[in-house]
């Protein structure tokens, strides 16, 4: 019987959120222990909610994907498999039945087709892709397609083959090219193509369509951002909500509204919002993503040790990269002039509601080269060598690897 109550507390808890229905299913309960276990059970289910959201939800977004880029087409007549993974999409390892992962590894599934792209998106294998596919006289047919969080902001660990394997939520993924796959579409001219075939793969610039410039930054990652009140690269929000919707808006094309009075800026999609009740899930997921611990033998220990006295003492590297979260973001801003890869004008920060730079965090900062938000940096001795450059730092060569060193042990 006790093992039946708590099951039924669970379900209560999970299906309606109300404490005081899980304490009364069972007869009551005088356990302190109870309101805290509710609290938790909640957020576990809003935690959970958020990562369907993140991987899975569109946000109404088939409507600018699909009717406005006609990227269904493109799908269905020119990416095949070897296209998809070559402009950077991945593949959900774990979404795969086990006929069709023997089937890619025996080469008997063709990875030539575009008809092989529309049997992953039925099978919703496509991270951060979600198709809509009917079975017309026989054949799939792909008629509907958006985006999710998942496109930029999460990648796989290659378990299965490169592009292939189980997802990592949160890790930028620094091999896709949204330039070059927007730049399919036959919706956009021959002018844009050029200018969205020049980012590169892992930059996009979410600032493009709203004042027409071109100036892309490194897709950032999602993880460890528990703590951080300015998340962005310029910090324009107090919180996460403030650029999941304006992505969810301005970026994918998801039905909703942003406004940001500092830019002028009001964009309205649709008339229904199909992103403002998803932010507190889909926040909850992201702030659960911990940074990514290095792997055993990936740097130099003794070396990092005495790069961490350079990052204390001579790099001067903590008085803006400082405390835990190896930031100083929550309590100011940094003028364009304090940015090491920007010392030209304008700035990319001159096209924010801030017109300033946050601190980036450093934890887990060994994952996602280049660095910098322009990625002119590409490795992390690079970084030092920048910033003893541009500040006169002088520090030795052997200085120099030891920082990096500690900065990969973050």
């Amino acid at each position: 019987m006790r093992g039946a109550c708590r099951y039924r507390r669970l379900l209560a808890v999970l299906a309606t959120g109300a404490a005081v229905t899980a304490i009364t299913a069972c007869g009551g309960s005088s356990d302190d222990s109870a309101p805290a276990n509710n609290d938790a059970a909640r957020q576990a289910a809003l935690v959970e909610q958020g990562k369907q959201i993140f991987r899975f939800d569109t946000f109404g977004d088939e409507a600018h994907w699909t009717d406005t880029l006609k990227m269904h087409e493109v799908i269905s007549t020119m990416v095949d498999p070897v296209t998809a993974l070559s402009v950077g999409l991945k593949v959900d390892v774990e979404a795969l039945p086990a006929a069709v992962a023997d089937g890619i590894a025996n080469g008997t599934v063709d990875l030539n087709s575009p008809a092989t792209t529309v049997a992953l998106l039925k099978l919703n294998a496509v991270v951060g892709v979600q198709g809509t596919v009917q079975t017309v006289n026989g054949v799939d047919k792909l008629v509907r397609v958006g985006i999710t969080c998942a496109l930029c902001h999460s990648t796989v660990d290659n378990s299965f083959a490169p592009g292939i394997g189980k997802r990592l939520d949160g890790w930028p993924n620094r091999d896709l090219n949204p330039g070059a796959i927007i730049a399919l579409s036959p919706a956009v001219d021959a002018a844009t193509k050029v200018v969205l075939n020049a980012w590169g793969a892992g930059k996009f610039d979410p600032r493009n369509n709203v004042d027409g410039l071109s100036k892309p930054v490194v897709i950032p990652p999602a993880y460890g951002l528990d703590g951080i009140h300015r998340i962005t690269v310029t910090g324009d929000g107090e919180e996460i909500a403030y650029w999941n919707r304006y992505v969810a808006v301005v970026e994918m094309g998801g039905l909703g509204t942003f406004t940001e009075p500092r830019l002028n800026l009001s964009i309205t999609h649709g008339t229904e919002d199909l992103v403002t009740s998803k932010l507190p899930a889909l926040q909850a997921y992201q702030l659960s993503l911990k940074a990514p611990a290095p792997s055993a033998g990936s740097f130099d220990a003794v070396a990092a040790q005495r790069g961490r006295l350079v990052f204390e003492g001579a790099g001067r590297c903590a008085t803006c990269h400082s405390g835990t979260l190896f930031t100083d973001a929550n309590a100011r801003l940094h003028p364009p002039s304090d940015s090491m890869a920007e010392p030209e004008s304008p700035s990319y920060a001159s096209r924010s509601a801030s017109k300033q730079y946050r601190t980036s965090p450093l934890r887990g900062v060994w994952q996602h080269p280049p660095y910098f938000h322009d990625g002119s940096a590409a490795t992390l001795e690079d970084v030092a060598q920048t910033y003893n450059t541009r500040q006169g730092l002088g520090l030795t060569a052997e200085q120099i690897a030891d920082l990096a060193e500690y900065l990969k042990s973050l």
